[in-house]
């Protein structure tokens, strides 16, 4: 009679060829993601030499898990030191995002509402001369619809203030608050002196305490408080004769300042507006809890609905929420979230997909500012050859 049966070494066999088959598939990934990063940093090389960049820090955020971070060219020309993915930079404009998360926390918290007259959180009178009627919203001076302008500047919070400026009525556009969009960095430093007055906490303890440290981030507002050896020397860019300058100014401490410290007045030390430090690594921490709608990590900031309202467009002129902008012009066909900063010659963007949940950071400390359709060539050229080979 004849018998069917298995080799004593079948078994074995097939355990070992499924064993080879799924190193030959994780091995074939792992290459294939090796190319597509070397790609990658070869058109970034590219890109630094185009543009004249000194230093540039990514970092890639796909399925909600950071897949990605590198620094290129320089920390320091003078020094000729690298660039490391744990040097941090003063991001600029970025900042506003993490003023109007704190407010958010304190929305949330009851502790004050989106429609509330802004004069009343501030302390001072906040009102349009050429409609005196018209009450300003904290909710219109986040979304930079509040008809208040940046031509007295946004360093001292005197200039808006009727008791204390005579040409306070500058600071106020020919339209009515609330119908027109106009970028204005001294509402963020009124949001960040209404921050202090509601919370009786400085700003830069309070963004520390309620959302740098529950994220785990080594950042933060105030200089002292920070490794000056990581900051990254900003250079702004001279093109005649070609030449990049050392911004010292981006990492004052203002010491004085706070030394003489005063809640609710002496907000703009910390500017509120673009004075958070942070790598380009940690900075897609904190986005990618916003592209979450207020968590990472399990560790909940802000709720969904405070998240998606900071990222719901108020303007459609550009497409501004709550320091949260949404563009379409990025990446083709991809609608995308985020913010970008410029000050001493730093160009930063942060931007996100919330559905797909990918996102990108990149910083560069100094370049030629080609700018095209609005943003900055080295960002923008930056940002797509980090989606094509890494994300797409």
């Amino acid at each position: 009679m004849l018998t069917l049966g298995i080799h004593p070494n079948s078994m074995y066999y097939t355990h070992r060829l499924k064993s080879l088959f799924t190193l030959f598939i994780v091995c074939f990934f792992s290459t294939a993601s090796f190319a597509q990063k070397e790609k990658a940093e070869a058109e970034i090389q590219e890109l630094i030499k185009k543009f004249d960049v000194v230093g540039l820090s990514v970092a890639v955020v796909k399925k909600g898990e950071l897949i990605y971070n590198n620094s290129f060219g320089l920390k320091d020309i003078e020094s000729n030191t690298a660039l490391r993915n744990t040097d941090i930079f003063r991001i600029a404009s970025i900042s506003k995002s993490f003023s109007a998360t704190s407010i958010m926390q304190l929305v949330e918290a009851k502790k004050l509402a989106l429609d509330d007259d802004f004069s009343k959180l501030v302390g001072f009178k906040v009102r349009n001369p050429k409609y005196p009627d018209k009450v300003i919203t904290l909710k219109m001076v986040l979304s930079h619809t509040s008809s208040i302008n940046d031509s007295k500047g946004y360093f001292d919070l005197a200039v808006i203030n009727a008791d204390k400026s005579s040409d306070w009525a500058k600071c106020y556009n020919d339209y009515e608050p609330g119908t027109k969009y106009q970028y204005c960095n001294l509402n963020f430093n009124l949001i960040g002196a209404v921050i202090e007055k509601t919370t009786g906490q400085r700003f830069d303890n309070y963004v520390k305490q309620h959302i740098l440290n529950p994220l785990q981030l080594d950042a933060g507002y105030c200089v002292d408080s920070l490794a000056s050896s990581r900051f990254a020397t900003l250079y702004e860019y001279s093109a005649n004769p070609k030449k990049f300058t050392a911004a010292p100014a981006a990492y004052a401490p203002r010491r004085e300042e706070i030394k003489n410290y005063t809640l609710g007045y002496s907000t703009p030390a910390f500017s509120p507006t673009g004075g958070m430090k942070i790598s380009a690594t940690d900075l897609a921490k904190y986005m990618t809890m916003h592209m979450n709608y207020g968590k990472y990590k399990g560790v909940k900031i802000i709720s969904k609905k405070s998240a998606k309202l900071m990222q719901t467009k108020i303007s459609d002129e550009e497409g501004y929420g709550l320091a949260i902008r949404t563009i379409d012009n990025l990446i083709p066909n991809k609608i995308l979230k985020g913010h970008t900063g410029s000050a001493y010659g730093l160009y930063s963007a942060m931007f996100f997909e919330p559905n797909e949940k990918f996102g990108i950071v990149v910083i560069t400390n100094g370049c030629n500012p080609i700018y095209a359709d609005g943003m900055n060539t080295v960002l923008k050229s930056t940002i797509n050859a980090l989606y094509n080979n890494l994300i797409k």
